[in-house]
């Protein structure tokens, strides 16, 4: 008897407890809730503290930190452009999702996936509020605070052997602080090259998943596995320092060429070059361009009374695109009085040369550069060169999350250079960007420009008229054969009368700057104060190019 008892028993437990599960879950997900009641609204002057404390984390952080801007005209904007938004995001959507799709048909049993219906409701998203940060880089960094309680209508039909098993995405909230970032600020409409998002903290997404009509995400235990994995998997995408770069314009056509390399040229000598004086000799002398470059030409010394001219002059130009620049070489004969006469021209293109590896090349000299013209036929001479292009080093800056983990800023840079760790030597290019000033003004006039002086070479910037923040945004650039470890660069604002009168220069400040960290860190972007100067601030961009 007690044997039966007991299987009775068992057997009672193991139809029942199943049963009673089902039960109550079925009348968890389907049965009707009575009316909610009208909300009562107080004042918060009516409110207990504990009322208030609850409240705190949806106030807006335009109300509770001043670094946050209060957009509601941003908030209209978006209201009002919603319904067109909802149609272009789900056309993305579908257009990206489709072939993913694509991809699982025919796997497990799966004879179709798509959209059922796919819309995003009719409640936008709301910024609570936007902070714009200062930088010294060519961008715009903003940081909204994004909050949407939306109501999405996305149901997805999967038939699966025959059988159509629909999934239906609802009640989906989201809250995320991202940093959008519009970079680089180029002078071409809409005036950045791209748009870069990033996430300062992991978000908060909250949604509701029906399977067959019932709410999956009730199911105990799954609501917070699955809200955890996609925190995880959006983290591991976009969850700074990690973005995703959206390109706006063409990267060819906004970007500003750095230079890469160095072409180091030897003039060795002319040979029967043409006769320009009444003696029937020449005094000639060869300078050496880069095409697509704005700098001087570098210029040899004139050897009087010549035709096959013996030079042996080293000369070092900075090469920005080695697939498409060419050397240009022009002698000419020069002039006590009048413009001197070009004895003639040669280009050579630089892809012709492999790096770091010396080239002697004998160039026959032309009229001009033109193929087409038949005068080019008339002998006049040749020019022998040797030639050899040295790239710089590839930088190893990386990503900034590979520098967070490899490198730890101990010591100041003045202390590794004293204690000669990882010294780098070698020749390399300091290219020096004055990008403009803020707050300069001289007792008598507002003309601003610069003067870069370092080694006793001394650089000169356009003049600014009537202003007291000028902008250059002009680079300069100084090849070295040593490291500057231990070397300032000296950075002089003056001001100049437009007309003819005493005190017609004046300075507006100046600053000195240690290269030291330049060398070591490959780049600094900077703004200084300038000295003898009462608010002048002037903002500079420094980087070194080992060979």
């Amino acid at each position: 008897m007690g044997f039966f008892s007991s299987l009775l028993g068992i057997l009672g437990f193991g139809i029942g407890f199943p049963f009673g599960l089902f039960v109550g879950f079925y009348l968890f997900i389907y049965s009707q809730f009575e009316d909610v009641e009208d909300l009562v609204v107080k004042p918060l002057t009516e409110l207990d503290t504990v009322a208030l404390e609850d409240l705190m984390s949806d106030i807006p952080l335009w109300v509770k930190s001043p670094d946050y801007d209060r957009v509601e005209w941003l908030n209209k904007f978006i209201s009002d452009m919603w319904p067109f938004l909802d149609k272009a995001i789900c056309n993305i959507i579908r257009s990206t999702a489709e072939p993913i799709f694509a991809e699982y048909i025919g796997k497990f049993k799966i004879e179709s996936i798509k959209f059922k219906n796919l819309s995003l409701g009719n409640t936008p998203p709301t910024i609570h509020g936007l902070k714009v940060c200062e930088t010294n880089e060519r961008e715009l960094v903003m940081e909204p605070a994004v909050r949407w309680a939306g109501n999405p209508n996305i149901i997805i039909s999967v038939i699966i052997s025959s059988v159509e098993v629909t999934i239906q995405l609802v009640d989906l909230q989201v809250f995320a602080a991202p940093r959008v970032t519009l970079k680089p600020l180029v002078p071409t409409i809409p005036c950045f090259a791209s748009i870069v998002v990033s996430l300062m903290e992991k978000p908060h997404i909250d949604f509701g998943l029906n399977l067959l009509g019932a709410d999956i995400m009730s199911v105990p235990g799954l609501y917070r596995y699955v809200q955890e994995r996609i925190k995880k998997e959006v983290a591991s995408l976009y969850l700074w320092p990690k973005s995703l770069e959206i390109p706006v314009l063409d990267a060819s056509t906004v970007a500003i060429k750095k230079p890469v390399g160095i072409l180091h040229v030897k003039v060795v000598r002319a040979t029967k070059l043409l006769k320009m004086d009444l003696l029937g000799l020449s005094d000639p002398y060869v300078k050496l361009s880069l095409t697509g470059e704005k700098l001087p030409s570098k210029k040899t010394t004139i050897k009087k009374k010549t035709l096959n001219p013996e030079w042996n002059e080293d000369f070092k130009l900075s090469v920005k695109d080695p697939q498409s620049q060419m050397l240009l070489i022009n002698v000419y004969d020069w002039d006590k009085v009048g413009s001197h006469d070009r004895l003639g021209a040669q280009i050579f293109p630089l892809k012709m040369l492999k790096p770091n590896e010396a080239k002697e090349v004998t160039l026959d000299l032309l009229k001009d550069t033109s193929v087409s013209d038949p005068s080019n036929k008339k002998p006049r001479g040749q020019i022998l060169l040797e030639l050899t292009y040295a790239p710089f080093r590839e930088d190893n800056n990386g990503s900034f999350s590979d520098r967070l983990d490899s490198y730890t800023r101990k010591d100041s840079v003045l202390e590794r250079a004293s204690s000669n760790i990882l010294s780098p030597t070698g020749a390399g290019l300091l290219l020096v960007t004055v990008q403009g000033a803020h707050d300069v003004e001289g007792s008598r006039h507002n003309n601003p420009y610069v003067l870069v002086i370092f080694r006793g070479e001394t650089k000169k910037s356009k003049m600014v008229r009537k202003t007291r923040d000028p902008l250059w945004n002009e680079e300069f650039q100084f090849l070295l054969e040593e490291p500057p470890l231990q070397e300032k660069i000296h950075i002089k604002v003056m001001s100049k009368r437009t007309s003819i009168s005493f005190h017609s220069k004046e300075s507006l400040g100046h600053v000195d700057i240690n290269l030291a960290d330049v060398v070591y860190n490959g780049r600094i972007n900077q703004k200084y104060h300038l000295i003898d100067s009462k608010n002048g601030v002037i903002h500079v961009e420094l980087r070194w190019k080992t060979i």
